[in-house]
């Protein structure tokens, strides 16, 4: 057989095309398997109960998977079936249900909120005027972090709403960033109003449907499913289960904002979406120019508002788009978002010039190593850098836990001894109300004061010093908070103050100021 100069050439570019090919496969097959060992060992590190991480990059998923359990120490393996609360990170999709509306022509991103819900008001009726849509997801109105609205509160959506202005701003309207919930909210009430179905069944029939994300639930009351994640606390350096079921219940009064549950099969194709200028499966969920705006940044974020982890990965700069976080990472773009609910986590990172997502879910409170995940991931399937994270965001949060308890010595060691209450137990016995905070009650137990807060958040009051008492809850992972007392210029209770929050006391009912049960 005779060999053309041309075909010689063609054999070896086949030979060489097949070997880069066997390299490359090589590469990922060794990247998954160090990524693997070496989640395993961060599980192992941070204690936490049960996880799960995807990794997607180009349109294929690079890695999915199950570690540890449902819940801890209980042969009930976690698998990429299994729900995990997706919290915080749902704010990237309510962002895209809004998009999808404009993409529509049913709203446009710079539209006065008050054109769609003419009720919405703030504390400053100019800066009521002067909200616009985009503004609900930007967290720059003014308004702080109100979570006391639905987390100490069982509210309906539309009070939440309406409580909205009673809250003092925080700062000048678009003059700074300060993360809350509660515009979320607003913003899925817009989405009702723009397409008229409510915001939970907007999102399962254009996102979760389109996507064939078929275990992805909008609500918690939804997640009837006995695979779903049991949440944990850290307790005294214990981890502990927890029944926080009322907590996870709550969250669906301020749904947009954080109460959708979903499993790795399913975040999988979510992560795809979000990747690919919003086509998924041959189909485009949102128009180029709309997802584009989804991740162009709106607003600067503050240190104070910034993560942590800032001080190790040291960014230049810090932006927030349309329910993402954004900022540098060895001179790439990121764009991520995390979520926190009581006993869970959750992060959902983008590395965009390498078409690269990593998803991270898990069962323990506020168990950072989903960061220290989230950039190993990134070094690992993208710019080939051999970085233990895990490691260094352990120090890091364990210094800052070191930090919290001196900060608890130190306010324990105000603690005057030998005092007494100015007056007898029963004479703090009462209703206290606030129209924005809602209302506490205090009544006798077993000789000792009991309050109750929104009949939600409950334990008794031990005394502490003068007026001033200790709650120590009977949800255990809120641990304590102080309760102070003033007394009126005749020497009578007249105000209760709880964790800042002023309540007023109500007039006495004669023959009924005293309770016990």
């Amino acid at each position: 057989m005779k060999w053309t100069f041309l075909g010689l050439m063609l054999l070896w570019s086949g030979i060489t095309s097949q070997f880069i090919s066997a390299q490359s496969r090589k590469t990922t097959i060794d990247s998954v398997s160090r990524f693997d060992a070496y989640v395993a060992q961060a599980v192992r590190d941070w204690h936490v109960p049960g996880l799960t991480v995807t990794v997607v990059k180009n349109g294929n998923v690079l890695f999915k998977k199950g570690y540890g359990y449902r819940v801890l120490n209980k042969p009930e393996p976690v698998d990429t079936q299994m729900l995990f609360a997706m919290a915080s990170t749902t704010k990237a999709m309510t962002a895209a249900c809004l998009g999808i509306l404009v993409d529509e022509g049913k709203l446009r991103w710079d539209d006065p909120v008050t054109n769609y819900l003419p009720n919405f008001q703030l504390y400053d009726p100019a800066v009521t005027r002067e909200v616009r849509v985009r503004d609900l997801l930007l967290h720059n109105t003014g308004v702080g972090n109100a979570d006391f609205l639905w987390a100490a509160n069982q509210l309906s959506p539309d009070e939440i709403i309406h409580r909205l202005r009673l809250v003092k701003p925080s700062y000048s309207f678009r003059s700074g960033f300060m993360y809350q919930n509660i515009m979320y909210l607003a913003a899925g009430k817009v989405i009702e109003k723009a397409s008229g179905v409510p915001w939970d069944t907007f999102i399962r029939t254009r996102i979760f449907e389109p996507l064939d994300m078929r275990r992805t639930k909008a609500l918690f009351r939804d997640v009837t499913d006995a695979n779903r994640a049991k949440p944990h606390v850290t307790i005294k350096d214990t981890v502990r289960l927890v029944d926080s079921r009322v907590e996870e219940g709550l969250v669906d009064s301020v749904g947009p904002a954080g109460s959708v549950w979903s499993c790795a099969d399913d975040l999988a194709n979510w992560m795809q979406c979000m990747l690919d200028s919003g086509r998924y499966s041959g189909k485009r969920l949102l128009k180029p120019a709309t997802w584009a705006e989804l991740f162009k940044p709106q607003t600067l974020v503050t240190d104070r508002e910034f993560y942590p982890t800032q001080a190790l990965i040291k960014p230049v700069w810090k932006t927030y788009g349309l329910g993402w976080f954004q900022h540098d990472y060895r001179g790439h773009g990121v764009n991520f978002h995390t979520g926190s609910l009581t006993g869970m986590i959750a992060i959902h990172g983008q590395l965009p010039d390498a078409r690269l997502a990593v998803y991270v879910q898990g069962n323990l409170d506020h168990a950072e190593l989903r960061h220290a995940l989230m950039y190993r991931a990134f070094d690992e399937f993208a710019l080939g850098i051999d970085h233990d994270w895990s490691a260094e965001f352990q120090a890091l949060y364990g210094g800052l836990k070191q930090q919290a308890k001196a900060v608890e010595r130190k306010a324990d060691s105000t603690h005057v001894l030998n005092t007494s209450p100015s007056l007898p137990l029963t004479a703090y016995v009462g209703s206290y109300t606030d129209p924005l905070y809602g209302k506490v009650d205090v009544i006798m137990q077993n000789g000792t004061l009991y309050a109750s807060l929104n009949d939600l958040l409950t334990g008794p009051l031990g005394h502490w010093h003068f007026n001033t008492f200790r709650l120590a809850y009977d949800q255990f992972w809120n641990s304590t908070d102080t309760v102070n007392f003033t007394l009126n210029s005749a020497g009578q209770v007249q105000t209760l103050i709880w964790n800042g929050a002023g309540f007023a006391r109500e007039p006495q009912v004669s023959g009924k100021g005293v309770a016990e049960r």
